[in-house]
């Protein structure tokens, strides 16, 4: 009998490319949104879960507005904590397998070293600071459990820096931030590493994230050499761009070798895209 996976957040970029990859691997699928499961409200999850009874729940649902997290901490608490221990505490409960996607922003960035699962978490935002807390209540709540920090996330089924840049490729002069680097990670990488996860891993955290690693600048390049447009880019630092919630500088991640170099992720999207 094919496991039940409940997915929350099934309609964001990486939900529409988890879904389907599921599928194709032979779970048993319950996508679920806000409209048919609010992570916000503890008796609402339990109902939920208890009436679909899943094997296992991949929450994707999050609050990811990096900067306007700056400004409205409660909203992104509410989401990204309280709404992850919710369910944290039903799939410990139940002896459900909980995968938790997390970020790289908790980490800070100022080691200048390519972090490990067990590094020292340390977030200089309050998106990367909700994120943390929604870890720590997985790791209070439950028994079985994959948190999968992953970063610089994108995918067909959502707004990207891939698709950002081609839309402003024919400005006379593109500026791109050369002094924040990290793991470029196409969604479908995300999804079959998570299967790797799930395919009989040990619990515990992990990262799961494009091989490599590269700046803002970096990445934009490598867009226009694949998309075969001429654009007259300039790196930049991020002073000159300056935004309200702080960027690690430095927030690579060593992947163990779950996902492939971000490069050939890249190459496989632009592919699917035309």
């Amino acid at each position: 009998m094919s496991k039940k996976v409940l997915v929350t957040g099934a309609n964001g970029m990486l939900g529409q490319d988890l879904c389907p990859i599921l599928k194709e691997n032979g779970y048993d699928v319950i996508p679920t949104d806000i409209n048919t499961l609010d992570i916000t409200d503890e008796q609402n999850v339990k109902s939920v879960l208890s009436e679909y009874k899943p094997d296992i729940v991949i929450h994707c649902a999050a609050y990811t507005n990096v900067d306007k997290a700056e400004e409205d901490y409660n909203t992104a608490h509410k989401i990204n904590a309280v709404g992850t221990e919710n369910l944290a505490k039903v799939c410990g409960a139940d002896d459900i397998t909980m995968v938790y996607i997390s970020t790289d922003y908790v980490f800070s960035g100022n080691d200048n070293k390519n972090y490990k699962p067990d590094d020292k978490t340390a977030p200089l935002n309050n998106y990367g600071l909700t994120k943390w807390e929604g870890e720590q209540a997985v790791r209070k709540f439950c028994k079985k459990y994959y948190i999968t920090r992953t970063a610089w996330l994108y995918g067909i089924h959502g707004k990207n820096f891939v698709e950002t840049m081609i839309s402003l490729s024919d400005k006379p002069e593109l500026k791109v931030v050369d002094d924040q680097t990290g793991c470029p990670t196409w969604t479908v990488e995300l999804c079959n590493g998570i299967l790797k996860l799930l395919s009989g891993k040990a619990y515990g955290t992990y990262h799961v994230c494009g091989g490599g690693k590269t700046s803002w600048y970096g990445f934009a390049k490598e867009i226009f050499e694949l998309a075969g447009l001429k654009v007259n880019l300039k790196p930049c630092t991020t002073e000159e761009f300056p935004r309200p919630a702080k960027r690690p500088e430095y927030s690579v991640m060593d992947n163990n070798g779950l996902c492939r170099p971000w490069q050939d992720a890249l190459k496989d999207y632009f592919k699917i895209r035309k």
